[in-house]
């Protein structure tokens, strides 16, 4: 099978761990270029040492590189601000774009729940590490029953965002708060990310609350039926995702409503609380960091989709 040729641009934490999953995992795709702007990276000199064609000059680099004429699709691990730019470039060429980044100018993307449906799009957003691990719960509960307020706390140890992530922290909340909703279906999303400086470094937490509009405790077994079998889905894609504890439920009655600040309202209806943790494969950086497992996972997730979608339609 001939494979298809990828890019990635930044050269940190992110794009050095796609970069080993493509060359250890892919039957389907070929890095033929890393991307960086410090030629001192250790992203960058690791790929130099594994025979992958690089450059620290950006995107004018890329542009540049005899390999880029070839290249299919090109994952962007750096930031939400210089992902514009990169993307106005990119698209110029006719480039498929895959985005690690917040800035969301792609539909929102997460394999297990809506990935065939975006993958015609020359942008692809994965949304967040945050989103990637919570918002398939938040599908897999709406779709039993209506998620009114979805609210989700991604805790990270501290060692395993890089500058990059530190520089997005803003946009994580926004892309992410948003993404609940438009992804994972809640009428209202909240987002929080915390860094944890715990030593020695703990792995991602992931807490997930869903308030449910018309639920009773009836509706709880097919709940956490869907949430189970949610669970699975992702595992196929990211081995280190799981339930920490079974699916919590509270009936919240009318004599003890819960005020929802951000929805200027009340709300008396069935709580739900899932509490996940993601281990990560260590392909790059140690398995505490399963933020970054969890997003490197999806974004070859899709490209390797669209690669077998493509070939089915030139088959055709």
């Amino acid at each position: 099978m001939i494979k298809t040729k990828v890019a990635i641009i930044g050269s940190g934490n992110i794009g050095s761990d796609l970069m080993i999953k493509i060359l250890r995992l892919s039957k389907t795709l070929e890095i033929t270029a890393f991307v960086g702007i410090d030629p001192g990276s250790d992203g960058l000199k690791r790929a130099a040492r594994m025979g992958v064609p690089i450059t620290a000059e950006g995107i004018d680099g890329l542009v540049a590189m005899p390999e880029f004429k070839d290249i299919k699709i090109v994952f962007d691990a750096t930031s939400a601000g210089a992902h514009k730019r990169h993307n106005e470039v990119l698209q110029a060429h006719g480039k498929q774009v895959i985005d690690l980044t917040p800035a969301a100018l792609g539909p929102y993307t997460v394999p297990s729940v809506n990935l065939d449906a975006n993958l015609q799009a020359p942008n692809v957003n994965m949304v967040t590490c945050g989103g990637q691990a919570t918002i398939p719960i938040v599908a897999a509960v709406n779709r039993v029953s209506r998620v009114r307020y979805g609210e989700i706390v991604a805790s990270i140890a501290s060692k395993s965002a890089g500058p990059g992530t530190r520089a997005n922290i803003d946009e994580f909340t926004e892309t992410t708060s948003l993404a609940i909703e438009k992804v994972g279906g809640a009428k209202r999303g909240k987002a929080i990310i915390v860094l944890n400086p715990a030593e020695p470094p703990l792995i991602m937490r992931d807490t997930v609350y869903c308030l449910c509009d018309q639920a009773t405790e009836a509706d709880q077994p097919a709940i956490e039926a869907s949430i189970e079998a949610m669970v699975k889905d992702v595992q196929s894609y990211v081995p280190g995702y799981r339930l920490k504890q079974k699916v919590q439920f509270e009936v919240i009655g009318d004599n003890s409503r819960l005020l929802i600040p951000e929805m200027g309202e009340t709300f008396g209806g069935l709580k739900v609380s899932v509490f996940l943790e993601v281990e990560g494969a260590a392909h790059y950086l140690p398995a505490y960091a399963g933020n970054l497992d969890i997003m490197t996972s999806a974004a070859l997730k899709a490209a390797e989709r669209l690669v077998e979608l493509r070939a089915r339609e030139m088959a055709a």
